[in-house]
């Protein structure tokens, strides 16, 4: 299962080797901007490089940080099997302004901070009685974020175009229009979530 983005953004965006440390790779075409720059798991020389689009408030996605992953990393990651690649494509306006907070942390603290944010997603992104940028906040507040340093991630519009410009070009390229979607390589999967033993099966089916 996956969530799409047709079925969501129109309404609701706006308007105006330690593989254990995320590295911050310097690709040709990456945005001027440093926090721009892909934010990379794992080892640079692997054979299979595995890209994920994700929204942070897409419920499947949270599903598979929560599940999956973990041996993800475990396994394939930190053996060095696979390089793997996190890649904005935020569904909604929460979403987005998650995604800009997130990129505007240290790389080193932008892993654990996501997978915070799918952890407690029903915390902050579907929080009942409350305000989602409010609790967004805190959380960026947990991460070593100040108060103000969010007013003004959250409100830097050259971030957010920067954001959606990679979620178009995605879109794009690779014909992304819903979340979780994968890159083995070359091979684009959009079925959404996967398991461990099909997310390995991929990855061997690519070289890895």
């Amino acid at each position: 299962m996956s969530i799409t983005r047709r079925a969501l953004l129109g309404a609701t965006l706006p308007a105006a080797l330690a593989p254990a440390f995320l590295s911050v790779a310097r690709a040709a075409g990456t945005s001027a901007d440093p926090r721009m720059a892909p934010r990379v798991l794992g080892n640079p020389s692997a054979k299979v490089t595995v890209e994920e689009w994700f929204s942070l408030t897409c419920t499947h996605c949270a599903r598979f940080a929560i599940d999956v992953f973990p041996e993800v990393q475990q396994k394939l990651i930190d053996t060095g099997r696979i390089r793997y690649v996190f890649c904005d494509f935020p569904l909604d306006r929460i979403a987005l302004m998650a995604a800009q907070v997130a990129r505007a942390l240290p790389a080193e603290r932008y892993e654990a901070f996501i997978l915070s944010l799918f952890s407690n997603q029903d915390r902050w992104a579907f929080i009942q009685d409350g305000n989602p940028e409010d609790q967004l906040r805190k959380m960026a507040g947990l991460a070593g974020m100040s108060a103000d340093n969010f007013d003004r991630t959250v409100n830097d519009v050259a971030l957010r175009d920067a954001i959606m410009a990679e979620q178009n070009r995605a879109e794009a390229q690779y014909h992304i229009d819903s979340t979780p979607t994968f890159r083995f390589n070359d091979e684009v999967y959009r079925q959404g979530e996967l398991t461990y033993d099909a997310f390995e099966k991929k990855v061997v089916a690519a070289g890895g």
